[in-house]
Order: structure tokens, then C-alpha cells, then sequence
């Protein structure tokens, strides 16, 4: 009996190891297997094998997911052929947590530069998915990107001690700015500026601190309604304190027939603020979708 007593114990005792070893094994395996050193790295990596013409250097995921401007695509056409450098400009979001490197970046085509906003989609630290949205802008562009030779002011700024929000937190303050569109109000939107905020759209600065006309402070500038403004959320660095959002502006006649305003929106948040907007973007069907699911659920 004491025998079978201790067999017992023996069998319980080599049972509660293996679970708390498989409880461990589990907690291991649910870790990101990429961190912001890796993540930035795949940029890094999409970058230069964009500029070398040469998809084979990417770790591709089987079954990857390509698309561009929201279609299918395949690596090795479009940019991939015409890219002939990199620009001085690159701004990085990356997203641990939802294994998400995305980046606005500046890729040359001759004299052309190519606004690439850029989004991959990690599996287990190999790219499982790419995409992008490509605006050109022509040595002639009415509208010149002259904040594309340096970092934009504030966005790598080390958040003050106490102002950290959480993820949620972040994406519903950078979200008011989508309602802010909506009602053609910040005000009305409910859109909390920081007296230091600024937007840069396609690389020059058009509202707040720097937009040279009296007409464009944050809260003064004059908005049309877009009631048909949909976003969804394309990543969140939690310790950059930075939410990427994809918007779709919607029908306003205001873009051209049939047209509307489609950008990768990145912004600063902290303290309950929004401290600094970059936005590349480019005018497309009023129809189009991201085709790609919303990072984190959008609060109604």
C-alpha cells in the first residue's frame, strides 16, 4: 500500500513538471519572435532588395501575401524595376506586439520620388505579407516635399515620464482625428492638439507650426465634411508612442470625379495628445478597401 502510495506521489509529482513545462513551453512560444531590432532589420532588408531589383533577398513566409495601392501584386514588378536609389528619408512604426514593421519611406526613380508607405507582416520573424501604397512625386510637383531630408519633428521623441497611454488608449485618441474629418471640425471632432502639433502630408508641412500661412493652425483651418471617411488601424508602436492608421476620405467631390484621398497616417500620442502627423498619400478609386484586416479592433 505504501508502495502504491508512493508511485502515486511520484506519478502527481511528475505530472504538475510536465504541465508547468508545457505551461512554460507555451508562454515561450506566445512571445513575439521578432523585436524592434528585427523588424526594423526586414525594412532594412525590403529596402535594399527593392533598390537591387532582386525579391530573392527577402525572407519570405510560403503563401506570402503581396498587394500594392490595394491590388494583388508580385515581387519584381512596379518599383521593383524602376527603383533606381534610396532617398534620405525613412520613418519607422514598428509594432511588436502585432508583429508589424511599417516604415514611410522615400525610394528614387531617377529624379522621381517614390512615397512608399510600407507594411510587412511578420510570421514567426519571416514576411508572411507585403503592402504598400506608392505616390510619385515629379521634380515638378506643385507641391514640393521639403520634410523629407530629416527625421519629422517630434516623431522620435522619447515619451515624458507619466505621459505613456495604452495601446487602446493611443488608437482612440488618433482616431478623433478620423471624426475630426468626419464632422469637418477638430473642435466638434473632439481632436486634442498639443500647441506644438504639425502636419506633414507627401513631405511638406500644410497645417500647424511651420505651414507659413496664417490660415492652417490645427484648429483654424478650414475643413470640408467627409461623411464617408473610413479608417482602419495598420500598427501601433506601443514604445514610440506612435498609431498608423489607414484612411480612406471618401465621396466629397473635392478629389477629382469618382475620387478620393487614400494615406497611411501616422500619429505621435501621448499625454492624451496628438503631437506630430505624417501622412503619404495619393488619390484613388472612392471605392478602394485596404484588403487587409484592422490591426486592433476600431471603437465605435
Amino acid at each position: 500500500m505504501a508502495r502504491s502510495t508512493g508511485l502515486s506521489r511520484t506519478a502527481a509529482i511528475g505530472a504538475l513538471l510536465a504541465s508547468l513545462a508545457c505551461g512554460f513551453g507555451t508562454a515561450s512560444a506566445a512571445q513575439p519572435s521578432c523585436d524592434r531590432a528585427c523588424l526594423a532589420g526586414l525594412i532594412t532588408q525590403y529596402v535594399d532588395a527593392v533598390v537591387a531589383h532582386d525579391p530573392s533577398r527577402l525572407p519570405l513566409a510560403p503563401g506570402a501575401k503581396i498587394t500594392e495601392d490595394s491590388k494583388s501584386a508580385k515581387l519584381g514588378e512596379g518599383l521593383w524595376q524602376t527603383s533606381t536609389g534610396k532617398g534620405t528619408f525613412r520613418q519607422d512604426y514598428l509594432d511588436v506586439r502585432r508583429q508589424v514593421a511599417a516604415s514611410h519611406v522615400v525610394i528614387l526613380e531617377g529624379e522621381v520620388q517614390a512615397l512608399v508607405s510600407v507594411l510587412l507582416h511578420v510570421k514567426d520573424g519571416r514576411i508572411g505579407g507585403i503592402e504598400t501604397l506608392v505616390q510619385r512625386v515629379a521634380p515638378g510637383a506643385r507641391m514640393k516635399p521639403t520634410e523629407l531630408g530629416k527625421p519629422i519633428r517630434g516623431m522620435n521623441d522619447p515619451i515624458p515620464a507619466g505621459k505613456r497611454q495604452s495601446r487602446e488608449s493611443m488608437i482612440r485618441t488618433a482616431l478623433t482625428y478620423t471624426e475630426g474629418l468626419r464632422v469637418g471640425s477638430f473642435i466638434d471632432g473632439g481632436t486634442p492638439f498639443a500647441p506644438e502639433t504639425y502636419r506633414v502630408e507627401n513631405g511638406a508641412i500644410l497645417a500647424g507650426d511651420g505651414c507659413g500661412r496664417e490660415d492652417c493652425g490645427m484648429y483654424s483651418q478650414n475643413l470640408m465634411v467627409h461623411p464617408s471617411i473610413i479608417a482602419n488601424v495598420a500598427a501601433v508602436d506601443e514604445e514610440n508612442g506612435v498609431v498608423l492608421l489607414w484612411m480612406n476620405f471618401g465621396h466629397t467631390n473635392s478629389y477629382g470625379e469618382g475620387n478620393s484621398l487614400v494615406t497611411f497616417e501616422a500619429f505621435k500620442v501621448w499625454g492624451g495628445q496628438i503631437h506630430s502627423i505624417n501622412a503619404f498619400f495619393r488619390t484613388m478609386a472612392v471605392g478602394t478597401g485596404r484588403f487587409w484586416p484592422s490591426s486592433d479592433p476600431v471603437p465605435k
